[in-house]
């Protein structure tokens, strides 16, 4: 027996004696329950403490914690993503350049050209690398809609979004020509570099 009794959900009280009883009580019709009895060392199902297993918890919580036994390491200010810092800070360095043409500062002119310069720098892009970038990804979907065509035509069951694919090609081939590439995804020869 606990030194200190501990309250049963039940309703258990004990008494001066050692004597475990659920006191009588009154209906709400009026009549009265009697007293009940209650064995030594009975334990009452709503009374039993649920058993936890730390590793079964820890597997339930896997995906909503970070690094275990970490958590008191954690700062309370939220953690951002760094693509929403990245664009945070362009924008900043938007702002800046704008006060700086508007104020003419030439402190925050020079901080914000060099912020400018670093963001054209990453903002460059050749277009023909782009242009070839999409070509490779085109030949790729036309690649593997090709490839579910002749599964289609020897007699496989295809998925919906399988047949969705086959259904494509010719506009993978058009989007192909309209970047200069022929329907195997090879850049198309001009006509003057064929009479040379």
């Amino acid at each position: 027996m606990p030194s200190v009794p501990t309250p049963s959900k039940a309703g258990i009280v004990e008494t001066n004696t050692g004597e475990r009883h659920i006191p009588s009580s009154v209906r709400p019709d009026g009549s009265k329950r009697k007293e009940i009895k209650i064995r030594p060392g009975y334990k009452p199902p709503e009374d039993v403490e649920v058993y936890k297993n730390r590793t079964a918890d820890g597997f339930k919580n896997r995906g909503s914690g970070g690094v275990p036994g970490a958590e008191g390491l954690k700062d309370d200010k939220d953690e951002v993503p760094a693509t929403s810092n990245k664009n945070a800070k362009r924008r900043e360095a938007r702002k800046k350049a704008k006060a700086a043409e508007e104020g003419g500062d030439k402190v925050k002119e020079e901080s914000s050209a060099a912020d400018t310069k670093e963001e054209s720098k990453a903002e460059e892009v050749d277009p023909e690398v782009e242009k070839e970038k999409k070509a490779r990804n085109l030949k790729k979907k036309l690649k593997q809609a090709r490839e579910l065509k002749e599964k289609k035509e020897g007699g496989a069951a295809l998925l919906p979004e399988q047949f969705a694919k086959v259904i494509k090609i010719n506009e993978l081939i058009r989007e192909l020509d309209a970047l200069g590439f022929d329907a195997e995804g090879e850049p198309k020869v001009k006509k003057e570099d064929l009479t040379s």
